[in-house]
């Protein structure tokens, strides 16, 4: 059995401000209510549904200017970022998109690491196209360098360590 709910505030993967949602009791019982992100829907929240879709399509609106100014400004933009490598030039660890969501902090712009959309984390050195899908589905492009800030060789010690053990 599902719960009509109607959503007072925008939750992702779920829904917008004023939409009306059906949810399990769960999510609805620990989350939802518990967080006031959603009130339980009948027939006196109706006015209420009116009111918040106006405000939310006012915040939208008021979002897409924002985030279609700050993907101009971003459009084009180069970050680059230093990794570790070893001897042969692979990567330790990768980048991923809260490394990527750093740097655009570090250069000024309020990124959350959900807004960068990559298919996986960035495991090779070189150039790569960074897609971000800002407020209100607005894209913006950038482009990542990623270049070696070092060499990390191996402890003497552990290159000297026999294969088999001696008995």
């Amino acid at each position: 059995m599902r719960n009509q709910l109607l959503l007072i505030e925008d939750v992702d993967d779920l829904g917008r401000s004023g939409d009306i949602v059906s949810v399990k009791p769960g999510y609805s019982r620990n989350f939802l209510l518990p967080q006031k992100k959603a009130v339980i829907a009948d027939k006196y929240t109706l006015r209420l549904q009116a009111k918040l879709k106006e405000e939310r399509a006012k915040l939208a609106e008021v979002d897409r200017k924002e985030a279609e100014e700050m993907a101009q400004k971003i459009e084009g933009m180069v970050l680059s970022i230093e990794v570790k490598v070893d001897p042969d030039g692979h990567m330790y660890g990768s980048v991923s998109a809260l490394d990527i969501a750093r740097l655009f902090e570090q250069e000024g712009f309020k990124i959350e690491r959900r807004n960068v959309v990559l298919a996986h984390p960035i495991k090779t050195l070189g150039i790569h196209p960074v897609s971000l899908k800002l407020k209100e589905g607005v894209p913006a492009h950038a482009t990542l360098k990623v270049h070696s800030g070092g060499v990390i060789a191996m402890p003497e010690e552990a290159q000297s360590i026999p294969a088999e053990p001696e008995v």
